[in-house]
């Protein structure tokens, strides 16, 4: 690996000693410097674009030329005539200066090349034929060569180090709230410009009064030949393996009109490349953003999920995935908009981990664990939205949208504790949930803006637990203080429970536009929400009945059957004012808020008002440079689950007993960014701070019982702050074919916990540390070579612990002949402590395909994963009194031949 950087670093060196550098100064006819010029530079024996610039707010430009070269330079501004001049290189650096003239009729100079990156306000346009090589096949394999755009590592796009969340195809939605589809699925040389929206608003009515500097989008522009016709791909491959014969059906089908637009995309395979994992499913938004988002309330309903064993890096002893979505989009009439999604995944996963859990105080009495599960998980997942969206007139929009999510799980595990013995679990559920949006938004005129936003969300979930507990003896002091019945072969207890959410999230917000440089918004809202939580513990005898126990610990309560109200009216002041390059938002939030619940006969109510103030500074420095400062009070309140004073078997080893007169949170949360995208000398930077500090913070007090890993937790309000800090900072400097990145992230936890009586404070750090090195050559081979270094730094009170993980990686693709497009990756994990190396492991993938040109519609590959047959991957995990080291399973080597047709 060494080496490998090595050759990369004086690659970079070789280049920058090959050229020259050609630079100067754009003005117009009265000598003012324009900004955001484009500068470009063709070379006139291959007639290729060898380099681009804009200039900066001086009107400099930079370039660099290869030596003893013959180029001409052409430079063109909005509004002004193109100049265009003939500049031979030689070993001395150039300076170059033009002056452009207002252009009043058609310019002469015809642009033969389209600048690869120009700047328009909030708006970044990519070229991407410009990074093209020959070998990118998705969408992704372009944006992860543009300047700016990173693909981070759950697949999905980031510009400013913030998640794209909403990407479209020629301005209409490609399965809205969710990028990493696009990321996968759209074909590269379907792509011809990629546009990154900043400050993006969705309605146009409130662009000018609505803070958007979290909201980006990417919209892509087609080529013109897809444009009116099916385009897409078609794969097909096949393999083998010990146990059964390997399997890949990969459709992928566009069509986008000015009308209307569908896209198809299917993948049935049993290889372990997963298309949809649950995590994208329960992410996936659907675009809907609750109307509260910014009134300071945070009230969470909580997951009600089964426990289920989630994939590493999407890898697992064995996968089998079925994946379906179609996506599309209408215009009957211009003023009406219809589109909507549908997605249906199906998996069969196996999972196998073998697991050693250290406690780490001793004075806990615990005894040290070490376990070992098998595990086969089935799920069923479907997804349905639609929407409608109607513009009669400029000054009215109607927007319209239901999301309905179903889903049906099971998993059974069979697991084995050196502590409990057997234990045979199995847990499934199908819930489903039903989230609807009405928006409003009203221009009365250029002073008045109205908007209503209504939200209405139903949930329904049904988690259902059983596990069966072979070696008795292990368990009988937990058996005992549940009532189980112990005159039985073994323990069966299971748990049924049940959640039903009822919720509307509602405000009213009008603007009036006082003059150009400032503006007030008051706010009125509400937020209504209904739980109902009922559960129920039980034991299955072996005569085949049911016997429902009766507790026997302290202040212990048998099943829960609680109904949980929850409201807050709000009203919502803000000032924006525009002084310079300065823009300050303050604002304040009066809230009255009433929480009860109802159970066991007792009724407590909670009804107080507090002041909730805000402030957003915003300062832009340049065009394309900015910090923004955000300060932000806000009040947090749990869900139902916390608050049910029942016995829940959250797992055979983890009662849970909650907390009727929990209270709400109080959290103080500062956010300071600055971002930069310099086109003048390529560079781009990112920096973020973030601190909170959280009062009367909801944490647990656990008690283990006496020499078992079996513990009974109630939840608190801490008397003591929890604090939590965040650095981080992105450098990305562009050396002509040449990209080179390095960023740092710094985390800090402080919390407060109990655990056997025994008040502890725990302090987390993490330092994670990335740097890496890529190419973009168009007609010569490409690489990236990057590395990862992470210290884990855990304080747990009586206990420290420290733990390093060195992770270097290097991918390289080539087109050969322009017929054979070869592809490998290689990445190498190091973990370990102060004293030793724990695990390491090593993954390498290959593949070769052949086309026989460029507009050929069939392409033959062989792709080879897991090379060098790893059978399993190590972590670690970190909890609150333990750390653990995994062992997991993995897939071994698949080698399948796949034939992939292009529409």
């Amino acid at each position: 690996m060494k080496k490998l950087i090595l050759l990369g670093l004086l690659l970079v060196a070789g280049s920058a000693f090959a050229q020259v550098r050609l630079e100067g100064v754009v003005k117009d006819s009265i000598g003012t410097p324009l900004e955001l010029a484009n500068v470009i530079a063709i070379n006139q024996a291959t007639q290729k674009l060898d380099s681009y610039g804009i200039t900066n707010d001086e009107g400099r430009y930079r370039l660099s030329l290869e030596k003893n070269t013959l180029y001409t330079i052409q430079v063109s501004y909005v509004g002004m005539k193109t100049a265009q001049a003939a500049v031979e290189t030689t070993d001395q650096p150039i300076i170059k200066n033009f002056t452009l003239q207002n252009d009043n009729t058609l310019d002469a100079v015809e642009l033969v090349y389209e600048m690869p990156v120009t700047v328009k306000g909030d708006t970044i346009v990519y070229n991407a034929d410009s990074f093209k090589s020959g070998t990118e096949r998705k969408l992704g394999d372009v944006l992860k060569k543009l300047p700016g755009v990173e693909l981070n590592d759950d697949g999905e796009i980031e510009v400013e180090g913030k998640t794209v969340g909403k990407v479209m195809v020629e301005g209409k939605d490609f399965f809205d709230g969710d990028s990493k589809l696009a990321v996968e699925n759209i074909p590269a040389n379907a792509v011809d410009k990629v546009e990154v929206l900043k400050n993006y608003a969705e309605v146009g009515q409130l662009r000018g009064v609505t803070d958007n500097q979290d909201n980006i989008a990417i919209n892509i522009k087609l080529k013109e030949g897809k444009k009116k016709f099916w385009f897409g791909t078609v794969t097909g491959g096949v393999g083998d393996s010990d146990e059964e014969t390997l399997y890949l059906v990969q459709p992928k089908l566009f069509y986008y009109s000015p009308e209307y637009s569908v896209n198809i995309i299917g993948d049935l395979n049993n290889i372990g490349e997963v298309a949809f994992t649950r995590r994208d499913y329960f992410k996936f938004t659907g675009g809907f953003r609750s109307p509260s988002r910014s009134s300071g309330t945070n009230i969470n309903l909580g997951s009600n999920d089964i426990g289920f064993l989630t994939l590493q890096n999407n890898r697992a002893k064995y996968i089998n995935t079925k994946f379906g979505a179609a996506n599309f989009s209408y215009s009957p009439k211009k003023t009406l908009d219809l589109s909507g999604f549908a997605i249906f995944s199906n998996s069969r996963t196996d999972l196998q981990e073998n697991r050693s859990i250290t406690y780490t105080d001793p004075d806990l009495n615990i005894p040290d664990e070490d376990t070992e599960s098998n595990t086969t998980q089935r799920s069923d997942l479907g997804m349905l939205k639609l929407s409608a969206s109607y513009k009669p007139n400029v000054n009215n929009q109607v927007d319209y949208d239901v999301l309905a999510r179903t889903s049906k799980e099971s998993q059974d595990q069979m697991y084995f504790s050196s502590v409990l013995g057997d234990i045979d679990q199995f847990e499934n559920t199908s819930p489903y949930s039903i989230n609807q949006n009405l928006n409003y938004y009203y221009t009365l005129d250029d002073n008045n803006i109205f908007a209503l936003e209504v939200q209405h969300l139903l949930q329904d979930e049904d988690p259902f637990y059983n596990a069966i507990l072979e070696d008795k003896a292990n368990y009988d002091n937990t058996a005992n203080a549940l009532g189980l019945d112990n005159a039985q072969i073994d323990y069966n207890v299971a748990q049924e429970k049940r959640v039903r959410s009822n919720q509307v999230d509602a405000k009213l917000d009008y603007w009036n536009i006082l003059n150009n440089k400032s503006d007030i918004n008051f706010t009125l809202g509400t937020i209504y929400s209904k739980q109902d939580f009922n559960s129920n513990i039980f034991q299955y005898l072996d005569n085949g009945t049911i016997f429902q126990p009766a507790t026997t610990l302290p202040n212990g309560l048998d099943g829960n059957d609680i109904a949980y109200t929850f409201n807050d009216v709000y009203l919502g002041l803000h000032y924006r004012l525009k002084l310079g390059i300065f823009t300050f938002t303050p604002g304040l939030s009066a809230h009255a808020y009433s929480a009860k619940n109802d159970q066991f006969n007792v009724n407590y109510k909670d009804n107080f008002f507090r002041l909730l103030p805000d402030f957003n500074t915003r300062i832009q420095l340049k065009n394309s440079e900015q910090v923004i400062f955000n300060y932000r009070m806000s009040t947090n309140f749990t869900d139902v689950n916390q608050l049910a004073r029942g016995l829940v078997l959250n797992n055979y080893n983890a009662i849970f007993s909650g907390d009727q007169e929990l209270e709400a949170a109080l959290a103080h949360n500062l956010n300071l960014s600055y971002f930069s995208f310099n086109m003048f000398n390529y560079t781009n930077v990112m920096a973020r701070l973030s601190y909170s500090k959280t009062v009367d913070r909801i944490r647990t007090t656990s008690q283990f019982q006496p020499g078992s890993v079996v513990r009974v937790s109630t939840p608190f309000n801490s008397d003591f702050a929890d604090e939590s800090a965040t650095a981080m900072g992105r450098l990305e400097k562009t050396l002509g074919k040449f990209k080179a990145r390095v960023s740092g992230n710094f985390n800090y936890n402080k919390f407060n916990q109990i655990i056997n009586n025994m008040p502890s404070v725990n302090e987390n750090y993490t330092y994670t540390y990335r740097t890496g090195l890529s190419t973009n050559f168009r007609d010569a081979p490409n690489f990236e070579i990057s590395y990862r270094h992470t210290i884990q730094d855990n304080d747990q009170g009586s206990n420290r612990t420290k733990f390093f993980t060195k992770a270097p990686s290097v991918e390289f693709d080539a087109l050969i002949f322009k017929k054979f497009t070869f592809k490998t990756d290689y990445s190498y994990n190091n973990f370990s402590d102060e004293d030793r190396t724990i695990n390491d492991f090593e993954f390498w993938n290959a593949s070769l395909s052949y086309r026989k040109d460029q507009d050929s519609k069939w392409e033959f590959e062989v792709k080879a994963t897991n090379l060098l047959d790893t059978q399993a991957q190590n972590r670690s995990n970190t909890g609150n009194v333990s750390v653990s080291a995994v062992e997991y399973f993995i897939q071994p080597r698949f080698v399948t031949f796949r034939l992939r047709y292009e529409l």
